[in-house]
């Protein structure tokens, strides 16, 4: 039976550290941008909200060329607020679970299906790849790996912006994701092979890794 589930594609941030004076959402990897990658694999989805923010006609256009039933929520102080503000200005009225997912990330593929076949909360994270971590700390009962705690320097596994959560967790906050998940630590752990794009650095190991097949 399908998951009763709402994707949200958090678009709304300026990605200054990047320097490349477009959102990160836009960035093209291998000639494809980010969120077009995302849909890509996303297709089977019938509910998808993507919030938009700094150079929000530009993302709308861009995603309106490949599919035209995304339902796109503006978050004007996308300045001030960060990631979590997003997901639960997109969080109003979803399904029983909600997806979250970052603009700019690139998923391994057969990772996102594995994201997509499960049917219960999980907080996702990998191997250390950014330059600039927030870590998560994991402990293992009954031969699951469950997160206990989000930090920005100890840790064995990168926090990567995925998650799936019970909508009602995910309607209030002004801070970022892992902020609206953290009361309701512990939860289970889900290892995905991703990267993410901060810096030039970043982006430059991902067009690599794309181009190396996701090796």
């Amino acid at each position: 039976m399908a998951v009763s589930r709402t994707v949200i594609i958090g678009c709304a941030g300026m990605g200054n550290r990047l320097g490349l004076g477009t959102t990160k959402a836009l960035v093209e990897v291998d000639g494809k941008p980010l969120i077009v990658r995302h849909l890509e694999m996303l297709e089977e989805e019938k509910d998808i909200r993507i919030v938009v923010g700094y150079q929000a006609e530009r993302v709308i256009e861009v995603v309106r060329k490949y599919r035209d039933d995304v339902l796109f929520v503006f978050n004007h102080n996308y300045r001030e607020t960060g990631t979590g503000a997003s997901v639960a200005l997109a969080a109003k009225y979803a399904n029983e679970f909600i997806l979250s997912l970052d603009g700019d990330l690139l998923v391994h593929p057969e990772d996102m299906k594995k994201i997509l076949a499960c049917d219960h909360e999980f907080v996702g994270g990998g191997i250390p790849e950014t330059d600039d971590p927030w870590m998560l700390q994991t402990y293992e009962e009954n031969g699951k790996e469950f997160v206990s705690v989000f930090s920005k320097n100890i840790g064995i596994y990168e926090w990567n912006g995925v998650t799936q959560m019970k909508s009602q967790k995910m309607q209030n906050g002004t801070g970022h994701v892992f902020q609206l998940i953290e009361p309701y630590l512990p939860i289970p752990f889900m290892e995905l092979r991703t990267r993410e794009i901060d810096t030039i650095n970043d982006y430059e190991r991902a067009v690599e890794w794309v181009k190396n097949n996701f090796q």
